[in-house]
């Protein structure tokens, strides 16, 4: 595992792990202390330099009203099938962004609000990463079988069963 800031190559990886994966599950937290997590769809088209990611929530949403009294959030991405897994963690505010709201618009968001990015229930919900970490593994399922019988037999951990990088965003 490598601990570091974040560079440009490691954002382009980040985005290239999660561009294909339309949902994410937004982890926010209740007053009590509990967790509760809502599947939303991201819609960037990539990670600009801000380092932010876009929904669209309901202004009208509890969600909406519990993050802003506490924004700070978990976003997890995973494709079981590539083997790969994203962590976010990161600070979430309703931006008034209009212009921002407009660009990111798409017909899919319509379905949710049928009037359209004028629908004055739209609000855009960005998340300034703060951490993110993510698993990603190459090799096939043969050879990672391969490698935990090779591990169970030996009692030697499995060595070398994909990238997994921890980064801190800036």
């Amino acid at each position: 595992m490598t601990n570091s800031t974040s560079t440009s190559s490691d954002h382009d990886t980040l985005w290239n792990l999660i561009k294909d994966m339309k949902f994410g599950m937004l982890t926010h937290r209740h007053p009590d202390g509990t967790l509760q997590g809502h599947p939303l769809t991201t819609q960037n088209k990539s990670i600009d330099e801000g380092s932010l990611l876009y929904f669209f929530i309901s202004k009208k949403s509890e969600m909406a009203g519990r993050l802003q009294q506490d924004g700070n959030v978990n976003v997890a991405y995973a494709d079981p099938g590539a083997d790969s897994y994203v962590s976010i963690a990161g600070n979430a505010t309703l931006s008034d962004d209009r212009a921002t709201r407009e660009r990111l618009w798409s017909p899919m968001a319509t379905a949710w609000f049928p009037g359209g990015v004028n629908d004055p229930d739209v609000a855009l919900l960005a998340v300034k990463i703060v951490h993110a970490e993510f698993w990603n593994v190459k090799d096939s399922k043969v050879t990672q079988l391969f490698k935990m019988a090779k591990a169970a037999v030996t009692g030697n951990v499995p060595k070398d069963m994909g990238e997994h990088k921890e980064m801190k965003m800036s």
